[in-house]
């Protein structure tokens, strides 16, 4: 199910659609169950690395997937670490395209680009 999720592209929101909420959420969130969901409205994941050099490398490629799909997360560098938070900005709150990052990231972790 991830894989089908990290399969599709993220879609620019124009706004003027609410964003998900309960049961609908909840069903995207356990296909990505890695990732922390904050008061329905963003999500967040930490990624551990051994080093700087290594976190860094993670958050270039995240940088060029978020370039490609048109869809840019909140990153945060630090020595062996590197938090991501999604939400789109348009609808204040969370999308499927939102999920479907964090698919495509989870797909990046583990060197499997597509």
């Amino acid at each position: 199910m991830t894989e089908q999720l990290a399969d599709k592209k993220c879609v620019p929101c124009r706004g003027g659609v609410p964003p998900l909420k309960g049961k609908e959420l909840e069903a995207l969130h356990k296909i990505v169950p890695k990732w922390s969901v904050a008061n329905e409205h963003h999500i967040t994941r930490a990624f551990t690395f051994p080093d700087f050099k290594q976190a860094l490398e993670f958050v270039n490629r995240v940088g060029a997937l978020a370039e490609e799909q048109g869809h840019h997360p909140d990153i945060l560098l630090a020595w062996g670490k590197a938090e991501v938070t999604l939400w789109t900005h348009k609808v204040d709150g969370l999308t499927e395209s939102d999920f479907i990052m964090a698919a495509k990231i989870d797909r990046l972790m583990l060197g499997e680009s597509k």
